[in-house]
């Protein structure tokens, strides 16, 4: 990633949208300047999901104590996303081995 794009992923302020269908068909959707990503799953069956540096991983999401855990696995090891909600704001843990990214969307008035 150049500098012009580090710099626009910087002050990025994603539009992250969760939905669910009647036929418990889950959809998350994160708009931002680089596209917008999306993924539709059932709770607890695995499934394949492309990465957005087109790498093809085995994933499942499921609904543990109230947070969305999402398990990727695939050739680079193991990586886990955790999503909760707290105070009214969406918090979102990434994980890979002992590094740990958090993220924080704020619901719009």
């Amino acid at each position: 990633m150049g500098a012009s794009q580090q710099q626009m992923a910087n002050q990025n302020r994603p539009k992250f949208t969760l939905s669910m269908d009647d036929q418990g068909m889950i959809s998350m959707k994160s708009l931002n300047i680089f596209g917008t990503p999306e993924i539709q799953f059932k709770l607890n069956e695995p499934f394949v999901q492309k990465t957005i540096n087109n790498k093809e991983t085995k994933t499942v999401i499921t609904l543990e104590n109230g947070k969305l855990i999402q398990k990727h696995s695939g050739d680079g090891g193991d990586f886990i996303i955790e999503r909760e909600i707290s105070d009214g704001q969406l918090i979102a843990r990434s994980k890979r081995g002992n590094v740990e990214a958090v993220r924080t969307f704020e619901k719009e008035a």
